[in-house]
This record gives structure tokens, C-alpha cells and sequence, in this order.
């Protein structure tokens, strides 16, 4: 076994089943796996937006995995990619983004991924590198590897066009674009999302292609957020690394009881055993709300403290068991020379709602309250007074001063 490697520590088993999808072609990965040898595992993200999510983590922290068993691996920010976009799971063309709102997000994304990772041992790199650098020659030579019916057999290209929907030629070029990565880093493994896979065989296809090593792909389990569907910004049902402890703590508590035991395997270290015991205790009729506490105390500690859990879930039973108010909420000073807002422009204000048709949506869905007064008119004005404290849903709380 080469000198390094850690397999008494993290077993290789494990690195292909926890929190794990598919792993293709699995004997080449066990193969490479058993031979001791330090691989290179490389994960890519495409900083699309400013913060990482839970979502993120999955991949991030089967990376993790292969790091902490002695194999070398590499985290690719797709500074490039990012601005064509990934059309995996996208139901219409992706807004592109300029080089410099790629820039603004990719800023922030080290400083997050050190959450997870640890830094100090990962080679960061950055696509614009290489891809940023490829002619048009090259460009379309690295098209010739690809048929236009292999790039059309994506679901969502398959459904688009059954739909009449448009489908962007750029977005045919992402899958060439990420496998061009590979090419680059020349990697015996990479990992991601799910909903990667078929980008991540295009990388593996290109690697032989180009006469590079075989790699084998790992594609983690996609995490539900807060509503049930696929954690995205675009749904505001993230969890985000960077939330605040009690925010957390409470959106955890929000999720469905079916994604406990996937959040336990794939967003903690609880070991197999306590997962087994945990899971058998579910069949026998145990109380979801306590795995449901023990699983966001655990969360919100990885990512903040002990302590800081402790403190969300005390804040936590304050306000949902006991009926309280939470003890630190926003302070919003009142807007200059106002006496009263519209209820949907009060929200904005207080930033308790994204717009005010949001702000409408919530009024007539109940779930506003005004100095603990249902308000159900979202054609109310609001008297603007010091004090005054407003609920949305059963997290957002926000006090005039």
C-alpha cells in the first residue's frame, strides 16, 4: 500500500455507498481502490451564486472522504463554466452570467468550502485557466469527439423539445466544456452531484479519447431542501453554510420527516450503527422530533459549535414549544417621515418578503402577524409605531425600532 494512505481510517467501502448514487464503472473504481495507490479525485463547482448550501456539501464532503484516506484530490472552481451554465435538471436556458458577477461568487466560495475541507491539503484550480485559453480550432476539434444525438439524449433536452422549448447550443457545449477538465487534471476519479453524471461521462470519454488515464465517477445523493424539492436558490429552500446558528437550527427543523435519515448520511458523522439504531427506532414508532432536534444540533455544531447548537435549540423551544418571543430578532429602524405602509410594502421593508408579491402571497396564505395578530388583508396599512413586531411563517421575526 503506498505510504500516505489512511484506509484504517475512512474504509473504501464506505467512500462508495455513504451518501452515494452511482459509481461507474464500479470494478474499475474497486479496482483502483484496492491497488493502494494515492488516486486523484476531483470535484468541480460552478459558482452560479454567492453562498454554498447544504446541497453542496454532499459532494464537498465525500471529497472530504477521499482526503482524509490519504488520496489526493483537487477542487476545480468553474470560474469559466459558470458563465455557459449547466443545463443539468433546467427546465428553460439559464441566464448567463458575466465574467464579473463569476468573479463576485467564486470570491466568497473558498472561504465557505474551508467548512468542509480542509484547504491546506487540496489543490484548488480554476477552469478559465485552460478552457478561457482553447481556440476556436480546438474548440470545435473537441466537438468532433461528440455526436449532436448523444448531447440530445439528456432528459431535459428530450423533454424540452417535446415541449417546443428552446434549447441553447451553448448549453450542448457544457458537457464538452466540464469533460475538458478532466482532460486537463488528468484524475482517476470524479465526484458529483446526480444530476451530473452524464457531464462527468463525457469527462471520462475525453480522458481516454486523449490518451489520459481511465477514471472512474461517484455521483452523490441530491438533497431536498426546506420545501421537499431539489435544495436551489431558485426555490429559497436552502439551508446555507453560512446561516446564521439559530436560523440553522430551525430551518433543519422545517424539513419533511421522511429526509431525516438522508440528512443524517449525508450532511453528518453519525457512524452506520447509530444510523441503523436510529433507523429501526423510526419503524418502531419513536417520535421523528427527537431525531429531527439530535439531527440539527449536529448540523448547526459542524458548522458553528456546540455551544452555538445548544443555544438555537434552547431559542428554538423558546419560541415553537413555549410561545415566546424569540430573545434577539432584526431591529429595522422606521422608514423616515412615515406614519404607515401598505402591508405588502411594509414587508419588503422589514425584509420579511423578496417583493410585494410575495409579500400578497404570504398575507393570504395566514401566515403574517402583526404584534401576534393574524393579518389577512394584504390590502392593510400598517401603523408604524417603535416595537412593533412582525411574524412570517414560524422562523422570520422583525421589530420596529
Amino acid at each position: 500500500m503506498a505510504k500516505g494512505l489512511n484506509q484504517s481510517k475512512v474504509k473504501w467501502e464506505e467512500l462508495l455507498e455513504r451518501g452515494v448514487t452511482d459509481v461507474v464503472p464500479r470494478g474499475l473504481a474497486i479496482a483502483k481502490l484496492e491497488s493502494g495507490k494515492k488516486l486523484r479525485i476531483y470535484l468541480g463547482i460552478d459558482p452560479t451564486g454567492a453562498k454554498l448550501h447544504l446541497g453542496h456539501a454532499v459532494p464537498l464532503r465525500k471529497l472530504r472522504a477521499f482526503q482524509a484516506a490519504g488520496h489526493h484530490v483537487i477542487l476545480v472552481i468553474g470560474s469559466f463554466t459558470a458563465m455557459i451554465g449547466d443545463p443539468s435538471g433546467r427546465e428553460a436556458i439559464r441566464e448567463p452570467l458575466t465574467e464579473q458577477e463569476v468573479k463576485a461568487n467564486f470570491a466568497t466560495y473558498q472561504k465557505q468550502a474551508q467548512l468542509v475541507l480542509d484547504l491546506d491539503k487540496v489543490e484548488i484550480r480554476y477552469n478559465h485557466d485552460w478552457l478561457g485559453k482553447l481556440k476556436f480550432k480546438e474548440v470545435v476539434e473537441l466537438a468532433q469527439h461528440f455526436t449532436l444525438q448523444q448531447l440530445m439524449e439528456r432528459d431535459m433536452f428530450v423533454e424540452r423539445q417535446r415541449l417546443g422549448q428552446a434549447i441553447g447550443v451553448h448549453e450542448l457545449m457544457y458537457p464538452l466544456m466540464v469533460g475538458r477538465d478532466s482532460v486537463e487534471l488528468d484524475v482517476d476519479c470524479e465526484i458529483g452531484g446526480n444530476d451530473q453524471l452524464f457531464n462527468m461521462l463525457c469527462g471520462r470519454d475525453l480522458q481516454k479519447d486523449f490518451g489520459k488515464r481511465d477514471k472512474f465517477v461517484v455521483t452523490t445523493k441530491l438533497l431536498e431542501g426546506t420545501d421537499g424539492r431539489k435544495m436551489s436558490k431558485t426555490y429559497d429552500n436552502c439551508i446555507y453554510l453560512t446561516d446564521k446558528a439559530n436560523d440553522m437550527y430551525g430551518k433543519v427543523m422545517s424539513i419533511k420527516d421522511e429526509l431525516v435519515m438522508r440528512y443524517f448520511e449525508c450532511c453528518t458523522d453519525a457512524t452506520k450503527e447509530e444510523m441503523a439504531m436510529w433507523e429501526q427506532a423510526l419503524r418502531g414508532g419513536k417520535d421523528t422530533k427527537v431525531l429531527k432536534q439530535r439531527l440539527a444540533r449536529e448540523i448547526v455544531t459542524l458548522y458553528h459549535s456546540a455551544k452555538a447548537a445548544t443555544a438555537a435549540e434552547h431559542e428554538f423551544n423558546q419560541v415553537h414549544r413555549d410561545k415566546a418571543l424569540p430573545s434577539d430578532m432584526p431591529t429595522v429602524p422606521i422608514p423616515a417621515g412615515k406614519k404607515s405602509l401598505p402591508i405588502t410594502e411594509f414587508l419588503v421593508y422589514m425584509k420579511l418578503a423578496m417583493s410585494k408579491s410575495e409579500a400578497r402571497r404570504l398575507v393570504e396564505q395566514g401566515g403574517v402577524k402583526i404584534d401576534g395578530k393574524v393579518i389577512s388583508d394584504w390590502r392593510a396599512e400598517i401603523s408604524l409605531k417603535p416595537g412593533l413586531i412582525t411574524q412570517v411563517g414560524s422562523r422570520k421575526f422583525a421589530k420596529l425600532g
